[in-house]
Formats: structure tokens, sequence, C-alpha cells
């Protein structure tokens, strides 16, 4: 089947997608993004975390048919505009989120972190200066096995002083 979608801010049409396919595995495998990561494929980990029309989603649990002239955001289109805002114009800089981690030494193997900093993004996008216990909810469906999350925390409260600072 053809599936066409919005990618990133750009309409992309793959072809030859398996009725079974995750939009997972055609985000990765079939389109160049390999930022969300496979790793339980059972929506358990968080780590394929993407935004569909706007809502943070388990990529490895949707059907890549379910995209269909839809709106997905994965964690390359968080990467700096211009501005240093959120930009999906291509532009290869660090968002604010994802800066933010590398600066707290949130990344640790990586292989989580994607997920982190979507979800870490969305959060922001809710609550501008989130109490911890509001992050941990946020977080809370997201698993990481190389730390004990202290610096996940510090990561989102640094990227929610910024956040604040620059409006």
């Amino acid at each position: 089947m053809r599936v066409t979608f919005t990618v990133n801010g750009s309409e992309e049409t793959v072809d030859n997608v398996w009725e079974g396919e995750s939009l997972l595995y055609v985000l990765r495998e079939r389109m160049g993004l390999p930022g969300s990561k496979n790793a339980c494929e059972q929506g358990e980990c968080g780590s394929c975390t993407v935004y569909l029309d706007g809502v943070t989603a388990c990529s490895c649990l949707v059907a890549a048919g379910q995209a269909e002239g839809r709106e997905v955001r994965t964690v390359e289109g968080l990467a700096g505009g211009p501005d240093g805002s959120d930009g999906l114009a291509g532009d290869q800089r660090l968002g604010p989120v994802q800066e933010a981690f590398v600066e707290a030494g949130a990344v640790q193997c990586g292989f989580c972190t994607p997920g982190l900093i979507v979800q870490a993004h969305a959060l922001l996008e809710r609550v501008p200066d989130p109490a911890d216990a509001e992050i941990r909810e946020a977080l809370a469906g997201n698993l990481c096995r190389c730390t004990g999350y202290e610096k996940i925390l510090d990561a989102v409260r640094l990227a929610a002083r910024r956040k604040a600072a620059a409006e």
C-alpha cells in the first residue's frame, strides 16, 4: 500500500508498505529517521515516542497505514530553528530540550533519550513550569536502564527554566 503523511513538516509518500508494518519501522528503515528507537515493540518502554497529530504516541504500536493523511513529528523534528526555537526547517542544531539533556548529562547510552526528549517537550508545551511530580508522571512511560533518572529530571528543569527566560 502507499502511505502519505506529513513528517517533521514535510509531506512524504512511502510505497509498498505492508499492512502489518509499524510507523516506527517506516520512519527508521524506509525514511532514514533513526531517532526513534526500536526497543520493546510493545509500547512499554517509550523509546519510540513521536507526536502523532500533536499527541505523543508509541510509534511501535501504530500501524503505518494509520498515519495516512496525518502529521508525525519525530525527535529529529525538534531540532532548533534559526531563532533557537523548535524548528521544522531541517536545521541540524539541537532544540532547547535536546540541549538541556546534553548539558545536564541526561544522555548516557542514548537509547531512551529520543522518547524522553519528545515526552519532556510535550510536557513543557502543556506545563511551562512543572513540579517534580508532574515531570515524573509525564515521563513515567519511558524506561531508562542506565540512570536513576535524577539527571533526566535536571534536564527537564533546565529546559523549563530556559523556556521561561526566553518568554
